[in-house]
């Protein structure tokens, strides 16, 4: 819808709307020639645009343009039309997650649980740290904390690497280091897997969730797209350097699976598992890998640097190439998938 409405406002004839990919199921056109439909594969959507040879908007159309048809094309746009245009579909991605948690946390509330260790765990990283019950942790690294939650949000990010807490203890203020310790601990899905621990609880109660006020409520949700977006990054870099293991990147199976078990806990939680969703489409999206936004960014940023278009052939290769590592990358994550089910299943 990102890439729909910003080409509209620029002048851009849009063909295809499809939610998912392949044959159509049903569709229909609007008044302005534009076929809106859903396809078989639910595995995504597309916006084709006036000028584009395919779907991925990688290639022109060969044949000879009049002027009037030059002035809809996508392709004889100006090249910060098209970044615009390429741009706003990750945005909207975004964009869709702040409103929801803005509505949820408008409506529902926030869970807004005082930093304050209830509990120790015995020979925990915490422990060996000096830790204490009725702590207050007003600090990680020189990051200001204000709730549990975003203690439970940095400890896993560091990866087991030692970290400076600020404790305030009797009215004194403290520096603690602390090492956490990977351990496997099982998610409220039921999944195994290793993970950052302090050995630290927090008493919680039906107060934590407050409901918050439109402004602040907004200013919530742009924390927390900030804090999956740092996340994200953060571990997509760790899997490329080596240090996390890429067993806990999913693709369709998994998404799904969780999907249903996030349902059962009701539609609040569905609607901020869309949101948390719709972030890392984002963040996917915008990776520098050509066929995704990002990729068509990095060709459009050497564009208008250089004053000319990177040419056909090499846009062409780089599209092809990045086609490989995209398909590569799903069978990738499919197989985690599996490979993960199968271990479910035999444990089970």
């Amino acid at each position: 819808m990102g890439h729909f409405l910003v080409a509209r406002w620029n002048g851009v004839r849009v063909e295809v709307f499809s939610i998912g990919f392949g044959p159509e199921l049903f569709g229909f056109n609007d008044r302005y020639g534009t076929r809106w439909k859903v396809a078989a594969l639910p595995l995504g959507g597309y916006v084709k645009f006036f000028g584009d040879a395919d779907a991925s908007s990688a290639t022109t159309d060969s044949r000879d343009l009049t002027d009037e048809e030059k002035r809809v094309s996508f392709h004889h746009k100006s090249v910060w039309q098209r970044i615009a245009i390429v741009f706003a579909g990750p945005a909207a991605n975004l964009i869709f997650a702040i409103m929801v948690f803005s509505a949820v946390y408008l409506t529902v509330g926030q869970m807004v649980t005082p930093p304050v260790v209830s509990e120790v765990m015995p020979d925990s990283a915490a422990e060996q740290a000096g830790l204490q019950s009725g702590d207050r942790i007003v600090a990680i690294d020189g990051r200001e904390i204000s709730r549990f939650e975003e203690i439970q949000h940095l400890v896993p990010l560091a990866n087991g690497a030692t970290m400076t807490l600020t404790v305030r203890r009797d009215g004194e203020t403290l520096g603690l280091e602390v090492t956490p310790t990977i351990q496997e601990i099982t998610d409220s899905f039921g999944e195994t897997r290793k993970q950052a621990v302090l050995g630290i609880t927090a008493s919680t109660s039906e107060d934590d969730l407050i409901r918050l006020g439109p402004l602040d409520s907004v200013g919530a949700a742009f924390s927390q797209a900030y804090g999956l977006t740092e996340a994200t990054v953060i571990s997509i870099g760790q899997m490329i350097s080596g240090e996390r293991g890429t067993e806990d990147l999913g693709g369709p199976i998994r998404i799904a699976e969780m999907s249903g078990q996030v349902a059962e806990l009701g539609v609040v939680s569905l609607i901020l598992f869309t949101a948390f969703l719709s972030v890392n489409l984002g963040l996917i999206n915008l990776l520098p890998i050509p066929v995704l936004d990002g990729g068509h960014l990095v060709f459009y940023g050497i564009e208008a640097v250089r004053g000319r278009p990177v040419n056909e052939q090499a846009q062409e290769y780089g599209f092809r190439l990045g086609l490989v590592i995209v398909v590569g990358l799903m069978i990738f994550v499919t197989w985690n998938d599996i490979v993960r089910e199968v271990n479910q299943f035999l444990e089970g």
